[in-house]
């Protein structure tokens, strides 16, 4: 089964997508893709989840005006999808961007997408090549993933990648924790038991405030802490909880 590719189109323009579609179809490649949608509060940027996340995409490439890299809306979207594509497949998932109209460097991107490449020009030829490659799969400090439920809230995710958390913790930018919970890595528990919760701690790091929750329940690989947040996140902050003697917390931007 030849790998697939998936195209996000920030622009409605169905000539350039015909085109993309046929030259990545060219290359061996089966090209999937949507028109994107700009709506936080109805979670829109949340609908290609399971085409990017299927194993057998390879490669996910984003097409528009250089501009659009610079919406705040669209950069909190993008930056809550490739989080959730980079959770299935990996950090070392390959993102291509496309921008036209202007210049774009990547190194001015939120954190999922400080990764990304971007092409000037063969598209088709850098996608096969991205989609095809080998990854190497190396352990991360921690599991951060998305789990946008329509009608029922945003949920994240976070728990350790290596050594086991005492506690846990995550704070937000930009938008507030509303509910929080502990299960197994990978689903949303419906009970829970909480130890020592914390509600309402405030941070401030890097001119940055975040108002964050916790809990003290002892997290291995296989734990995650969940947290609800009120709408989408400007940065986040999260680790295990901090104690008196040391505080080390991981960081995530997405604008």
């Amino acid at each position: 089964m030849k790998k697939s590719v998936f195209i996000t189109m920030l622009d409605k323009d169905e000539g350039l997508a015909r085109l993309l579609f046929q030259e990545m179809d060219r290359y061996g490649l089966a090209p999937g893709g949507h028109f994107w949608t700009d709506d936080l509060p109805g979670l829109a940027w949340s609908a290609p989840i399971a085409e990017l996340a299927n194993d057998n995409c390879g490669c996910w490439v984003i097409v528009g005006q250089a501009a659009r890299f610079a919406d705040k809306a669209t950069l909190q979207g993008l930056s809550c999808l490739a989080l959730a594509a980079q959770a299935a497949h990996g950090h070392g998932f390959p993102i291509l961007l496309s921008p036209s109209g202007g210049k774009l460097d990547a190194a001015t991107l939120p954190t999922p997408l400080k990764g990304a490449e971007v092409v000037a020009s063969g598209l088709g030829v850098k996608a096969v090549a991205k989609a095809n490659a080998r990854r190497q799969q190396e352990p991360q400090e921690y599991r951060l993933d998305m789990h946008p439920l329509p009608g029922l809230g945003f949920w994240l995710e976070v728990g350790p990648g290596r050594d086991p958390w005492r506690g846990a913790m995550l704070g937000a930018c930009g938008a507030v924790p509303d509910a929080h919970g502990v299960g197994p890595a990978g689903a949303i528990p419906q009970n829970s038991t909480l130890h020592y919760p914390v509600r309402g701690m405030k941070l401030e790091l890097g001119g940055a405030q975040y108002e964050a929750w916790g809990v003290q329940n002892e997290l291995s690989m296989a734990d995650s802490y969940y947290v609800r947040l009120s709408g989408t996140p400007e940065s986040l902050v999260f680790g295990a909880f901090p104690d008196d003697d040391e505080v080390s917390v991981f960081t995530v931007s997405f604008t």
